[in-house]
């Protein structure tokens, strides 16, 4: 009896609900409709994140854990916002990113563990697809990752990410980048900045020989205006606060 109630929980997350919620509650700006997926669809996240926090086949596949651990780390974050919202940040709540409050794959797991796990795959597409509930982040994609589209999909976001110009700005007249914060931090997660800058970044990036960081806009990535103007020094009161 309990091999078989371990055969039946042991199963790959289907991603179809999550897959719904970022099509209706994040608009074409990649913005996320905290108040209204608050009103209508907290149940059908916590549905979700249900087959998340249940254990995985030890055969499963690479790219549809990765696929899943990515899904799974968007999704705990919106969740956590949810729960919060309205809050202007994520630097608002306690702790958001370094306690194992989370369910996934049947381990207790906080958002940083989930973000080392991907990082240690050493794909660095991987900055472009987690999203920290920021209007600084990356892209939050309006649609679930999957195994068979996953490298398609990675390619994408990095791609939407780097043409964005309120994220990513490349000057060619001054040969000037100013890039996200992000590839600072991580910046042993990227052989050559600047070859990954070119394969994905629009034409122009490959004329910048100088690169500048931009400051990270912590403020709430929410479609309404909750999060807007969020300075860098409250985030900086926020963080020794709550963090």
């Amino acid at each position: 009896m309990t091999g078989f109630f371990l055969l039946v929980a042991a199963a790959i997350p289907d991603h179809t609900i999550w897959d719904s919620l970022l099509k209706t509650y994040v608009n074409g700006g990649h913005r996320v409709d905290y108040a209204r997926l608050k009103a209508e669809a907290a149940p059908r996240l916590d549905l979700y994140l249900e087959q998340v926090a249940a254990p995985w086949p030890a055969s499963m596949e690479p790219a549809g854990k990765k696929a899943a651990l990515i899904n799974a780390y968007n999704a705990l974050m919106v969740r956590w916002i949810v729960t919060h919202f309205p809050v202007a940040s994520v630097w608002k709540t306690k702790k958001a990113f370094t306690i194992a409050r989370h369910k996934v794959n049947g381990v207790a797991r906080s958002l940083d563990q989930i973000e080392i796990e991907l990082r240690a795959e050493g794909d660095p597409r991987i900055h472009a697809v987690l999203v920290c509930a920021a209007r600084g982040c990356p892209p939050l994609r309006r649609e679930a990752y999957l195994a068979a589209t996953l490298d398609r999909q990675l390619d994408g976001n990095t791609r939407a990410w780097l043409h964005d110009q309120t994220l990513n700005s490349f000057d060619p007249s001054k040969r000037r980048a100013s890039v996200s914060s992000i590839f600072k931090w991580y910046a042993g997660d990227f052989r050559s900045l600047r070859t990954f800058l070119i394969q994905y970044g629009p034409s122009e990036a490959g004329q910048c020989t100088s690169i500048s960081y931009k400051d990270y806009d912590w403020g709430l990535n929410d479609s309404g205006s909750i999060g807007a103007g969020y300075s860098g020094l409250r985030m900086k009161w926020d963080y020794l606060r709550n963090h």
